[in-house]
């Protein structure tokens, strides 16, 4: 799995004109599957996630959590993270996980950071979306799991 992580102030995604999900500060996650990912993959990228100290403390140090500052976080899934532009000027996907691989897995992801007590807003899986983000910092980091690397 794939994974772009956005410290933010504020996001939000759209499907036709409604939105479907909201955050106040937090994260903003972009989650790619390949096909060799597993439940093992998803695991490991919650946990890292659920503890991953970008926020600022009293000192001004990135040294908190999204837990710790009682965040919240906004789960989009982006097949697009796995396309591979080193051969023409057309990216290639194949290397993105079909959706009956990658939406179960998705949606197990999200569970697991909810299982961690944390309030978890999604897009709508393989619909047309706008994401709008107000990234704070910025601060942008792209996290893999082991197997999807």
């Amino acid at each position: 799995m794939r994974i772009v992580v956005q410290r933010c102030r504020q996001a939000r995604v759209t499907v036709e004109g409604e939105t479907i999900g909201s955050i106040g500060r937090g994260l903003m996650l972009l989650v790619g599957v390949t096909h060799e990912d597993t439940e093992r993959d998803a695991a490991y990228l919650a946990e890292k996630i659920a503890g991953l100290r970008i926020f600022e403390d009293e000192a001004g140090k990135m040294n908190l959590s999204v837990t710790d500052i009682g965040g919240a976080i906004l789960s989009v899934s982006q097949f697009t993270l796995y396309g591979d532009c080193r051969s023409g000027k057309r990216p290639s996907f194949t290397a993105a996980a079909r959706p009956e691989t990658a939406e179960p897995l998705y949606e197990r992801f999200n569970a697991m950071l909810r299982e961690k007590g944390l309030t978890v807003e999604t897009g709508k899986f393989g619909a047309d979306m706008n994401v709008e983000l107000v990234n704070w910092g910025p601060v942008t980091l792209i996290l893999d799991s082991p197997g999807g690397a």
